[in-house]
C-alpha cells in the first residue's frame, strides 16, 4: 500500500496524484508498505521500513557526473540508437521509468518523446523534469524531453495503426527498455532502487511492446536487456550492442510498414 504525504505537498502536486489514482494521506495509512513525500524541495519514494528513499535527480549526482564524464557518444547506449555525426535520431521510449537513459540521448542532442505507465515512476520522472527545467546546466537538456502517462503498448498499437496521441508524429528510433522480473537484477540494484523496483514489479506483458514498434520506427528499435537475460518475444536481433552488466539488441523495421 502506498500514499501521498499531504504535508508540505505542493497543490499541484496534490492534484496529480489524486488524477493518477494515488492516495492522500496526512500521514501513513496502516499497513503501508512505501509513502511518497515532499522532502528538501522534491517528491521522493521512501520505504516504511527502509531508510534509502528514491527520487529522480538530473541536476547533481549521479546523472551530473554522467553527463560531464560519461563517456558522451561513446557511450554503448549512444551507439545502439546510432548517432553518428551530425545525425541525431528522434526516439519514442515507450518504458520510461525513472527516465536516466532517455536524459543522457536527450543530453547528446536526441529529441526524446516519453511514456510511462506506472503512476508512481510518472510522478517522480514528472517531479525530476520539473526540477530540471530551472536549473542553466539542464534546462536545454529536458526541454528536448517530453513525458506522456499512458501505457506503452496501447500508444504504440494505436500510433502503428495510424491513431492515437502520437498519430502526427514521427520516430527514427523506438526504445524499449521494460522492467525485467528478473530476481539477480534486482541483487545487484542499490538497496533503494531494488525497493523500487520490488515496488514497481516487472513488465511481464513486454513482449507485447516489439511488434508495433517495428512498425513504427524508421531506422531501428533498441531493447534494453540484462546481459544475460533471453531475447524480447524470442525474437532474434539483427545487430546487439555489449554494455558492462546490460546489452542493447537491435531491430530493424518491417519493411514497408513505417
Amino acid at each position: 500500500m502506498i500514499g501521498l504525504l499531504s504535508h508540505n505537498a505542493p497543490a499541484a502536486l496534490l492534484e496529480q496524484a489524486e488524477y493518477l489514482g494515488i492516495a492522500i494521506w496526512s500521514s501513513p495509512a496502516e499497513g503501508a508498505t512505501h509513502i511518497l513525500q515532499w522532502n528538501d524541495e522534491h517528491l521522493e519514494l521512501q520505504p516504511i521500513a527502509e531508510k534509502a528513499a528514491v527520487f529522480v535527480d538530473f541536476v547533481s549526482g549521479a546523472a551530473a557526473h554522467r553527463r560531464q564524464f560519461g563517456g558522451g557518444r561513446g557511450q554503448p547506449v549512444a551507439k545502439a540508437v546510432g548517432i553518428k555525426g551530425e545525425y541525431v535520431p528522434r526516439i519514442l521510449d515507450a518504458t520510461a521509468g525513472l527516465g536516466g537513459d532517455a536524459f543522457v540521448l536527450a543530453s547528446l542532442g536526441c529529441t526524446m518523446t516519453l511514456i510511462e505507465r506506472t503512476p508512481i515512476a510518472y510522478l517522480l520522472l514528472s517531479d525530476g523534469l520539473q526540477r530540471a527545467q530551472h536549473d542553466t546546466h539542464t534546462a536545454e537538456i529536458v526541454a528536448r524531453m517530453t513525458l506522456h502517462f499512458g501505457d506503452g503498448r496501447e500508444w504504440l498499437t494505436e500510433r502503428a495503426a495510424g491513431s492515437g496521441p502520437l498519430a502526427q508524429q514521427e520516430f527514427d528510433v523506438v526504445y524499449l527498455d521494460p522492467m525485467f522480473p528478473e530476481p539477480g537484477k534486482r541483487a545487484k540494484s542499490k538497496k533503494s532502487m531494488a525497493a523500487f523496483q520490488t515496488l514497481i514489479g516487472g513488465d511481464e506483458d513486454a513482449d507485447a511492446l516489439l511488434a508495433p514498434a517495428r512498425l513504427i520506427a524508421k531506422k531501428r528499435i533498441i531493447v534494453k536487456r540484462p546481459r544475460h537475460a533471453p531475447l524480447m518475444a524470442r525474437a532474434r536481433p539483427d545487430f546487439v550492442f555489449d554494455g558492462e552488466s546490460t546489452r542493447f539488441d537491435g531491430y530493424l523495421p518491417i519493411a514497408g510498414k513505417n
